[in-house]
């Protein structure tokens, strides 16, 4: 399978490098200084499962080399997603699939604005990199895994070999019964610690031991859960109380990417992830106050940066 990684942060980086690395044929899209030193050295992955490096790395900034990929991940920021869609159409040959792997609960439905059903998979994956220097990726933290499926949840074929893609690649790889479930446990447990983190600038260790903000934690959640709900996604209090125990085994002082983007002045995923709640509430009539203060304190910040970007 020729295999496309759109985005060569943290994620793209990573991912694309271990299935790159097991022999397969991956294109690589990336820019900037990144790029200019992925072609010129090669890709570097640091790692706490163990350091690897890739040499003649076949990475472009050019979409039009990509007609003939049969699997796309798209390792870019959430509110990327819809225009990268928009630009994918017109190149996808018969039978081509983009699977989104990045952090928010609609990146599908985003990619389905511009692109049909049987051009789409959900996806997500759970790691914590990032881009040390150009060319270099640092995996600092968290066991890699990617969870991804088709969007009613059939076991098919393409999906199946996909996943011996990332078998054979020694990642770690899960197709649920559920991949929206999936989904937004994941949204529930990154959004609940990117925008209090973003708020108070704190890592992690200190938010959770603090009574107010771990309170104000478990409010983020519950407005989580109750839009989740109406959307029919089936997740509960369980999912709320094992998302805390996931907290609480954090490295002290972990940050989450959002929440660092916003701290160095970078456009970030608000939108998408407390920005996202808020937006659906309203649609819903459902109060979301928790994730409104949180999202209409953050905005000024996100306006600024996304105004000088």
């Amino acid at each position: 399978m020729n295999i496309v990684v759109y985005g060569v942060g943290g994620v793209g980086g990573f991912f694309g490098g271990k299935l790159a690395k097991a022999g397969y044929d991956v294109t690589f899209i990336a820019r900037g200084k990144h790029l200019e030193a992925i072609k010129k050295n090669g890709l570097y992955v640091k790692s706490i499962e163990g350091d690897f490096s890739i040499s003649n790395v076949n990475a472009t900034e050019d979409l039009q080399e990509i007609k003939q990929a049969d699997v796309i991940f798209l390792a870019v920021k959430s509110w990327q997603v819809e225009d990268i869609g928009i630009q994918l159409k017109p190149l996808l040959k018969k039978g081509a699939v983009v699977i989104p792997l990045q952090n928010g609960a609609d990146n599908a439905d985003k990619l389905l604005r511009s692109l049909t059903p049987n051009q789409v998979l959900a996806g997500l994956c759970r790691i914590i990199s990032k881009i040390e220097s150009p060319g270099v990726i640092n995996h600092f933290a968290f066991h890699p895994q990617v969870i991804f499926g088709e969007l009613d949840n059939e076991k098919t074929d393409r999906v199946l070999k996909i996943k011996s893609l990332f078998d054979q690649a020694e990642i770690d790889c899960i197709v649920p019964d559920n991949i929206q479930m999936a989904i937004w446990t994941k949204f529930l447990f990154i959004t609940t610690i990117s925008g209090i983190g973003a708020l108070t600038r704190s890592e992690i260790g200190p938010m959770r031991e603090d009574d107010y903000l771990r309170d104000m934690m478990l409010q983020t959640a519950n407005e989580i859960l109750q839009i989740a709900n109406a959307k029919g996604i089936n997740i509960n209090q369980e999912t709320i109380t094992r998302t805390f125990v996931a907290i609480d085994k954090q490295a002290y002082h972990s940050t989450a990417s959002m929440q660092r983007d916003i701290m160095e002045g970078k456009p970030s995923e608000l939108e998408n992830f407390n920005g996202y709640i808020v937006k659906e509430g309203k649609n819903m009539g459902i109060p979301t106050p928790v994730n409104s203060f949180i999202y209409y304190c953050l905005l000024p910040m996100e306006i600024k940066a996304r105004s000088v970007s």
